[in-house]
């Protein structure tokens, strides 16, 4: 098993003139608003443990004051722990040195925040190469690289223009090419869309996905908006109280939420557009491989139901029925060719699509509809009573297998 890029393990923080003497009383489980009444200190994170895998997109979520700010800043240490490790790569940051931790931050993480942070005085081209100055990358290297990013975040001929000059949506970009300038391995995001209108916070969402399937960063992405964390995250961790209350794939929180505090949030998602069929798609059954209709027959008697998937030299060629089969083992004519001829090429799947897209589909399917990967193959099986059941809120241990997908 892959070692996680990131490990957090038995992390607290307690802000306060004396946190250690608080320690014992967080340890017991006293809420957070008791210990802050009697001894003056707040709770900021309690007993967090954490493997956020390279190349992924984590999602802390949670709302004004779970902590997701404060933990997100223990991983470039502008916040040290009371008690706890954060590992990254395989070296704890808590006990780096000052250079140490100057190198993690230039070289091995970026971040991009809420207000943007640019640098009001200086242009857009020297925003973006702001970070590559600080590495003292000679002049002419950095204005080229920072003009290739702007390119790629939208924004050639931009270069000369000032903060202020640009809209919300714009100043962003700026800070997201900014941060992947100096080609950091993990991407730092604290509430990087939450300032944004509607319409410009989605197509900056839309961006991000595109630049991780083509970068592969790792990315640790701060929201409150479940909406977002379940369009972006690989997985999502969900504070309350500065203590974790869910961890799982986006398909896991809405489906199975471990409290009231989760079910909650998710009790308004509309499920149809956040849930793809890769996450709820049944295990791929009735599969036929035979050649012959003598061999398609023997193969269906040993499954229940009246249909398979015929697949020959591993591509789809429809479903082929019982009752077609019997009628063709009547006649003369047993070739492979006669048992292509009776499969019939129904509407097919991929694992990517929304249930809200998928539902005309398998409402006008007579039979389950196959669900194909990108190469072709079988990966599930999806039908009408699937999807009723998971949209009218059915538990997910009926709704299928539940392996993860790409869901972009």
């Amino acid at each position: 098993m892959t070692e996680p890029l990131i490990r957090i393990e038995d992390l607290y923080k307690v802000f306060g003139p004396s946190p250690e003497t608080v320690m014992p009383m967080v340890r017991e489980g006293r809420p957070k608003d008791d210990i802050l009444a009697e001894t003056g200190h707040t709770v900021g994170l309690r007993d967090i443990n954490l493997d956020i895998d390279r190349g992924s997109i984590f999602v802390i979520m949670g709302l004004s004051g779970s902590g997701k700010s404060t933990l997100i800043r223990h991983l470039n240490r502008l916040i040290d722990p009371t008690e706890g490790a954060v590992t990254v790569g395989g070296v704890d940051v808590t006990r780096l040195t000052p250079p140490e931790l100057r190198d993690l931050r230039r070289y091995k993480m970026s971040m991009v925040f809420q207000r943007f942070g640019l640098l009001p005085h200086r242009t857009v081209l020297q925003n973006v190469a702001f970070g590559l100055t600080i590495q003292q990358v000679e002049t002419a290297g950095r204005n080229e690289k920072a003009r290739k990013w702007l390119r790629t975040v939208g924004l050639e001929g931009y270069e000369d223009q000032y903060p202020a000059q640009l809209s919300g949506g714009e100043q962003q970009r700026v800070g997201l090419a900014r941060a992947l300038c100096t080609d950091p391995e993990i991407l730092l995001m604290d509430e990087a869309f939450s300032a944004l209108d509607p319409l410009i916070r989605s197509d900056l969402q839309k961006q991000l996905l595109e630049l991780h399937r083509r970068l592969r960063k790792t990315i640790v992405f701060i929201t409150h908006d479940l909406d977002e964390a379940l369009r972006l995250g690989d997985r999502i961790a969900i504070l309350k109280d500065g203590a974790l209350s869910q961890v799982g794939r986006p398909e896991e929180i809405l489906l199975s939420p471990a409290d009231s505090y989760v079910e909650a949030f998710v009790r308004d998602v509309n499920r149809a557009r956040a849930l793809t069929v890769g996450a709820v798609m049944k295990a791929p059954v009735r599969r036929l491989t035979a050649t012959t209709i003598g061999g398609a027959l023997a193969q269906m008697r040993d499954w229940p139901g009246t249909f398979g998937y015929l697949f020959q030299d591993n591509r789809y060629r429809g479903v082929v029925t019982q009752d077609a089969l019997k009628d063709a083992d009547s006649g003369s004519d047993t070739s492979d060719h006669a048992l292509t001829g009776l499969a019939v090429r129904g509407p097919t799947l991929t694992p990517d699509i929304s249930l809200q897209d998928a539902l005309p589909v398998v409402l006008e399917s007579a039979f389950p509809v196959p669900v194909l990967s990108r190469d072709g193959g079988y990966t599930g099986i999806l039908s009408a009573k699937d999807v009723a059941g998971i949209l009218a809120g059915a538990d997910s241990t009926a709704m299928g297998n539940g392996h993860a997908t790409e869901r972009r």
